[in-house]
C-alpha cells in the first residue's frame, strides 16, 4: 500500500478495505475549494487492487457523502465551501451544546475515558490522521453519554463530512493540535464540575476556535487537483 507523504500505511484488510482507506486518506488531503475527478482504473493502480473492490469502496464513500459517482466520468470529489463548513459546525454546536447540558451527573468512569482520549491525542500530536481520529472519539463519547441514539447517529454523519476539513487544519494551522488539546482539557475540567453552563461555554469556545481554523484558505504545498496516480 502506498504511503502518502509521511502518513502511516493503513492496516490489513480486504481489497475493498484497502481501497476505501486509501481513498479516504487521499480525499482528506485534497484542496477543499476545488473539485477533483477520480477514476476506478487510477485508484486500482495506486492501491494495487482490482477495479471491483475500488468500485465498492467508491459506493461506500458516496453513501458517506465524500464523493458523487457520475456515470461514464468517474467519482467527483466536490469542493467544500465556507458555507458548508459553517453549516456543519452550526449543527455540531447544537448537538454538542445539548449533550453537555444533558450530562448533569458527574460520572467518574466517563471523565476517566475523556482524560484517556486527551492523553492519547497528545501522544499522537505528530500524526495528523490518528490525532483527528482521537478527536472524533473524544466528541463522540460526549454525544453518546447524553443518551440520545438518534442524535448520536446524526452526529456521526456530520463528523464524517468534517474529516477532510479537520485533517487539513491540524496538519497546516500552526499549533492547532496543541490548541485542541488545551481546549479538550478545558471541556473535561468543566464537565468534572457538574456545571452545565460551564461545560457548554467550554464546548462553544472550542467549536468557535475550530471554525476559525477550518475557514483558513488552503496552504501552499498540498497536492492540487490531479490524477490519483500522481498522489501515490
Amino acid at each position: 500500500m502506498t504511503n502518502l507523504q509521511g502518513f502511516p500505511a493503513s492496516g490489513p484488510g480486504t481489497a475493498q478495505d484497502v481501497s476505501y482507506r486509501w481513498l479516504k486518506w487521499t480525499i482528506a488531503r485534497m484542496p477543499r475549494h476545488e473539485g477533483t475527478f477520480l477514476t476506478e482504473s487510477e485508484v486500482a493502480r495506486a492501491t494495487g487492487t482490482s477495479r471491483t473492490p475500488v468500485r465498492e469502496a467508491l459506493l461506500r464513500l458516496e453513501a458517506e457523502g465524500f464523493l458523487q459517482i457520475v456515470p461514464k466520468k468517474g467519482a467527483f470529489v466536490p469542493p467544500i465551501t465556507d458555507a458548508e463548513v459553517r453549516a456543519v459546525m452550526q449543527a455540531r454546536g447544537l448537538i454538542e451544546d445539548w449533550s453537555v447540558r444533558t450530562i448533569v451527573t458527574v460520572d467518574g468512569d466517563f471523565i476517566a475515558q475523556l482524560e484517556r482520549l486527551v492523553n492519547e491525542q497528545e501522544s499522537l500530536i505528530d500524526d495528523p490522521w490518528e490525532f483527528v481520529d482521537r478527536d472524533r472519539s473524544f466528541h463522540r463519547a460526549i454525544v453518546q453519554q447524553a443518551g440520545n441514539p438518534v442524535l448520536a447517529e446524526f452526529y456521526e454523519s456530520l463528523r464524517e463530512r468534517q474529516v477532510r476539513m479537520g485533517l487539513r487544519a491540524v496538519a497546516n494551522v500552526e499549533n492547532r493540535a496543541r490548541t485542541v488539546l488545551t481546549e479538550h482539557s478545558a471541556i473535561v475540567a468543566a464537565l468534572r464540575t457538574g456545571d452545565p453552563a460551564q461545560a457548554a461555554d467550554a464546548v462553544a469556545s472550542h467549536l468557535a476556535s475550530t471554525l476559525a481554523a477550518l475557514q483558513l484558505p488552503d496552504v501552499a504545498g498540498w497536492p492540487g487537483p490531479q490524477s490519483v496516480a500522481g498522489l501515490s
